[in-house]
């Protein structure tokens, strides 16, 4: 029984991958290395003492991806892989809406070609839009700001769908708030290619000098002292989390949604990426 990891080596996908070793599990990962490095490979492997396989595979490249389900016997997927800027994605709808959507639904079709019926899927907050209340619950209203958040809610009902064609499926959605921090060994940690989009490595870059300096905007929030807050979760918790997601998926069918974070405001400012 092996597990397919897409974006495996991307930040959330990498602590997941440590998690599911640590937990004996057969992984095959792969990744097109778009927003990632390859030495990740190595670290994942250090880390966790395991060995595993791995694909330096694009979702839309059809051809090589049905070959990755050929040569294995894959019962599981956890799908990390897709496009997550949304600043960019405001700047390039179209290429995200072709890569989340389309790479997403040739994964679902060789999945059901090779009768592959579990999956964990990276969702996001952002299908929750500007909710009128928090702490924000699963059953609350979906609708979107940006083209990212609008891949992720079209994906969704994507497994809607497909579970309403097929309850053979067992599919859970889990839907982020803000992931951070840094696995314990100090060996990996959120480290994108190019100019971070999330606060965190932004911060890190101008502590190690990289930058310059941070730019800070926003007293005038509705919160105690005027700033912004986010729900930020610690990034192993999160990759727990999918732990105790596949193992759901292997207990019963079905298609569940679940929203991973904390419930507690913590400090965040907006920030200017253009320094």
């Amino acid at each position: 029984m092996s597990i397919l990891v897409t974006g495996g080596t991307g930040y959330i996908g990498s602590h997941t991958c440590i998690e599911l070793l640590k937990n004996n599990e057969d992984i095959i990962i792969v990744d097109n290395l778009s927003n990632s490095k390859k030495e990740m490979i190595e670290k994942i492997k250090q880390i966790s003492r395991k060995d595993f396989k791995f694909y330096q595979v694009d979702l839309l490249d059809e051809k090589n991806m049905e070959e990755i389900f050929k040569e294995n016997e894959i019962d599981e997927v956890m799908h990390f892989a897709g496009l997550k800027a949304v600043g960019e994605s405001v700047k390039k709808p179209i290429e995200y809406y072709h890569n989340n959507i389309t790479g997403t639904l040739i994964l679902l079709k060789l999945m059901k070609k090779y009768d592959c019926k579990k999956m964990v899927f990276s969702s996001s907050a952002t299908v929750y839009g500007i909710p009128k209340t928090v702490p924000i619950k699963e059953e609350f209203p979906l609708s979107t700001t940006n083209p990212y958040g609008t891949t992720k809610l079209m994906i969704e009902q994507i497994l809607n769908d497909l579970y309403v064609s097929d309850n053979k499926f067992s599919i859970i959605i889990l839907r982020y708030f803000n992931p951070i921090g840094a696995h314990e060994s100090g060996m990996i940690g959120e480290d994108p290619n190019g100019i971070p989009n999330n606060l965190m490595p932004y911060i890190a870059r101008v502590a190690s000098g990289e930058y310059e300096y941070l730019n800070i905007f926003g007293n005038d929030y509705n919160t105690k002292d005027g700033t912004g807050v986010r729900d930020y979760i610690h990034v192993v918790d999160l990759a727990q989390g999918h732990i105790k997601a596949l193992k759901k998926a292997r207990r019963e069918n079905g298609i569940k949604i679940y929203n991973l974070g904390t419930g507690i405001r913590i400090f965040c400012s907006r920030f200017n990426k253009n320094i």
